[in-house]
């Protein structure tokens, strides 16, 4: 499935403790978000909800996220393959992504 030149990455370290401290800062928050309303989730559902998309946009994860995409797809070999595709295309193009039903 991938080309030879994408099966071993390097990395800078500096990039990749970047991304993990971005990972850590998303995984850490939403987890504490859960905690703290998860004695009566039920009743605080709208607030937790509300805190949860605050926390997103406050703190732009959709921007961070896009940054760690990016470092993390710049090691890569970006050569279409017959299908038209690279590899990391060809990867996420079985994703089932959210729509509106």
């Amino acid at each position: 499935m991938l080309r030879p030149e994408n099966e071993t990455l390097s990395y800078k370290g500096e990039d990749i403790l970047n991304i993990l401290k971005e990972i850590d800062f998303f995984l850490i928050s939403l987890r504490d978000i859960g905690r703290f309303y998860a004695e009566d989730i039920d009743k605080k559902r709208q607030e937790y909800e509300k805190e949860t998309t605050d926390f997103i946009d406050t703190f732009k994860v959709c921007e961070r996220l896009a940054y760690i995409r990016c470092k993390l797809t710049e090691a890569f070999d970006r050569t279409l393959g017959n299908d038209d595709m690279d590899d990391i295309e060809r990867a996420c193009s079985n994703i089932k992504y959210w729509s509106k039903q």
